[in-house]
């Protein structure tokens, strides 16, 4: 398919120029006009690109992009990255906050499907766009369970405190860094916070708010919004898709 019109469907679908972000999102860097593969990837540095090109990849889909803040030198270890896509005409599309808060195939959305919770809200702005869900239970289970799900449909969290009731039945959802959220969660009535990393700093405050807290790691929390926007892709256009996991162990 002409890479153009998946360009445009993924920037209308995920309303690129609307969410406001640390980096400019979408075709981040313009390779080959035909798209037949795509491959979902977290991440966009160098090991993640040779994998994709292992894999003949024409377009690599990612949540971390090469593009943050301020221009940057195309020199050192960031232009042989760059070069490296050009040489092999290789395009990289990157979605970050609009992918978190994409209320179908987006992180939190796609966390709370998985786990078989219903989104009831949305919470925690960032840069203007509430990017957490707040979901909820039918009958209530409990913590243990749902850690098991989230083992048995994300991945094997880092850590988990049950610092709340045993029961959960309110669950706030925020992929990557949400520990400075623990407060807010508990604030909206949260039983247990699922979220991606933590710091030391914020270890005691599940504790001192007697809420659960599940870390998932921040890049196992975020691999399943490319996994589910790049399944989508392929039943719409009849593209292949490929995630390929490489976890960073954070």
């Amino acid at each position: 398919m002409q890479r153009e019109t998946l360009v445009r469907y993924l920037d209308d679908t995920l309303r690129i120029s609307d969410i406001e972000d640390y980096g400019p999102q979408g075709l981040q860097i313009e390779g080959r006009t035909q798209v037949e593969k795509i491959v979902g990837l977290v991440d966009a540095h160098l090991p993640c690109v040779h994998a994709a090109l292992e894999r003949d990849a024409d377009l690599m889909l990612v949540h971390h992009g090469i593009l943050w803040g301020g221009a940057q030198p195309l020199a050192g270890s960031y232009g042989r990255l760059v070069r490296t896509f050009i040489e092999n005409d290789l395009n990289l599309y990157a979605a970050h906050l609009p992918l978190d808060a994409h209320p179908q195939w987006g992180n939190n959305a796609e966390l709370a499907r998985r786990l078989g919770l219903t989104i009831i809200d949305w919470w925690a702005n960032v840069k203007g766009t509430p990017l957490a869900v707040l979901a909820e239970y039918e009958e209530p289970v409990a913590f243990s369970e749902l850690v098991a799900r989230f083992e048995e449909q994300v991945g094997s969290p880092q850590l988990t405190q049950a610092e709340g009731p045993q029961m959960v039945r309110t669950v706030g959802i925020l992929s990557g860094f949400g520990a400075d959220k623990i407060s807010d969660a508990a604030s909206l009535g949260c039983d247990a916070y699922v979220t991606g990393e933590t710091s030391h700093a914020q270890y005691y405050d599940a504790a001192n708010t007697g809420i659960n807290l599940l870390y998932g790691g921040h890049y196992t929390s975020e691999t399943v919004g490319v996994q589910a926007l790049g399944e989508h892709l392929a039943q719409r256009f009849s593209v292949a898709f490929e995630f390929v996991d490489l976890p960073t162990g954070l």
